[in-house]
């Protein structure tokens, strides 16, 4: 099964990416490379890097075109956080999104599909 990464960004962040048609964020221009998260890091990412936000807008890229420039990498040893990230060393064009969604502060409730992509990964383990 393969396996499906998200980007999140702020409102305003998704409104100049689709300004500009490519996805950008402060973040992602300072550590060169572009922050994405599968579902099961998608809780924690969004709980550490996103509790000040009451809402946010998360990505489904399709990387097909982009594959060989993504690179699953551990976290530095500073993180609170463990395991590998997908992190993608090339632009991720607006029209590479396949589905968006808008995510409000009610816990940011995660859509059905992506928790069951979860607990379905969490199983297979």
């Amino acid at each position: 099964m393969k396996e499906n990464l998200y980007k999140v960004l702020t409102p305003q962040e998704w409104e100049i990416s689709k300004a500009s048609g490519f996805i950008t964020t402060e973040l992602d221009l300072n550590d060169g490379f572009i922050h994405l998260s599968n579902a099961a890091q998608l809780s924690t990412t969004l709980a550490l890097y996103f509790s000040h936000h009451e809402e946010v807008i998360l990505l489904l890229p399709e990387l097909t075109q982009v594959q060989d420039k993504l690179i699953y990498e551990a976290v530095d040893s500073q993180s609170k956080r463990s395991g590998k990230f997908g992190h993608l060393y090339a632009e991720l064009r607006v029209s590479q999104i396949s589905k968006s969604w808008v995510l409000k502060r009610n816990a940011f409730e995660i859509p059905e599909d992506i928790l069951l992509e979860a607990e379905m990964r969490k199983a297979a383990d």
